[in-house]
């Protein structure tokens, strides 16, 4: 078997282990370190002056542990550089930063995960780059949004509470024909399910605190590119003195080998709820692509070969008392932020769109669906929309 056929499950299980160079244990451990000694007077003169530096030289630009973990996730990705930052927002202002000078145009999808549109909204306009948002669902069309400026289109597919799919290929070949860069946050499906790299994005985030860490105990982002991006983020990187800590990294490294395993659960679990979901009377619609009733589903059947448990749900009309009565009772889900562990969460999703408004008949809810076993899910949640019909 060649080293490009392989599946995502043997990658993720023998990618990045260095078992030979730690005295055969099957982990990398956990390498806490500022200061680096070299072996001699020449080593240190050589780094210093810009000549070839050793392996590892400072805590901050790496150690074995966030070695093991970069080039693990760089494999799944099909990446020639993996770089782990301190958490998913924090790769997504880096990835768009390492493209954007002052002066520079951006289109944002209009579905972008909130805390990345207050980036644009704010830090992005004090630094003289302008942004656009886009709707979701124009593939190709964007192209009318173009200017002589344009340097990055940012996507996230499916979108952040709405779950909208993106024709990524489509947006792709207009972006790269103008010149352009796409970067895109594909934490919902992470590479197990889609390759984003090889659906043309250039730089491919994750908010590696989700899915990657799986236990709602680590935080830590990663930015993956191919080999025209590697030297130029990997520097923009270091420049910013950016250190995803030893430890988060080997959290998220462990996380990592039962990725696939876990992945499918979650979207097993998630496609259940959201088909009993579908038929209650208090719903008005289910947010999740890999039904068959999304109108985002025939793209995801065609980019997508798996989901996430992560969906929204669009009740119909209530006062707040209803929905407030309604989460109250629920026992199995949690009421958090975050996503990706191994336990489901609820929460009140409020979004905001420019571009294209998204009709809604009543409160938008965003759910999690966990690992716990889905009659137990069900049995809570109907035991919800009774207190809620009560109240």
């Amino acid at each position: 078997m060649s080293e490009k056929s392989k599946k995502p499950e043997t990658i993720v299980v023998s990618a990045g282990r260095m078992s030979a160079e730690h005295f055969g244990t099957v982990n990398t451990p956990v390498y806490r370190t500022s200061t680096i000694l070299h072996p001699d007077f020449e080593s240190l003169k050589s780094e210093v002056s810009g000549g070839p530096a050793p392996r590892y030289a400072y805590g901050r630009i790496g150690t074995p542990t966030t070695e093991s973990f970069e080039c693990a996730v760089a494999e799944l990705e099909g990446a020639a550089r993996t770089v782990s930052v301190p958490s998913g927002l924090n790769a997504i202002t880096t990835a768009i930063l390492s493209v954007v000078a002052s002066g520079d145009h951006i289109l944002m999808t209009d579905s972008a995960y909130g805390p990345a549109r207050r980036f644009c909204n704010g830090v992005l306009k004090r630094m003289g780059v302008a942004t656009t948002y886009f709707d979701p669902l124009l593939g190709a069309g964007i192209e009318a949004l173009f200017q002589g400026n344009t340097k990055l289109v940012f996507c996230e597919s499916p979108g952040s509470l709405t779950f909208e799919v993106q024709d990524i290929p489509a947006i792709a070949e207009v972006a790269h024909k103008h010149g352009a860069t796409v970067a895109m946050d594909n934490t919902w499906a992470t590479p197990v399910y889609f390759p984003a790299l090889a659906r043309g994005v250039d730089l491919s985030i994750q908010a590696a605190t989700k899915y990657i860490g799986g236990h709602s105990d680590v935080m830590i982002g990663t930015i993956s590119v191919g080999e025209e991006y590697a030297e130029r983020l990997e520097t923009y990187v270091h420049d910013l003195g950016l250190f995803a800590s030893p430890d988060d990294c080997f959290l998220a490294l462990r996380g990592l080998r039962t990725l696939p395993v876990r992945l499918a659960r979650h979207w097993g679990n998630g496609l259940t709820l959201a088909r009993w979901l579908q038929e209650r009377p208090e719903v008005s619609r289910v947010l999740h692509p890999a039904l068959e009733s999304d109108p985002g589903h025939k793209l995801w059947r065609r980019d997508f070969t798996g989901a996430s448990g992560l969906f929204g749900v669009i009740l119909k009309p209530i006062n707040e008392a209803q929905l407030a009565a309604f989460m109250n009772s629920l026992k199995h889900f949690g009421l958090g932020y975050s996503w990706g562990g191994y336990e489901s969460l609820i929460i009140p999703a409020h979004f905001t769109r420019t571009a294209k408004k998204f009709e809604t008949e009543g409160p938008v809810i965003r759910i999690h669906a966990g690992l716990e076993d889905t009659g137990d899910l069900i049995a809570d949640l109907e035991a919800g929309f009774a207190q809620m019909r009560a109240t």
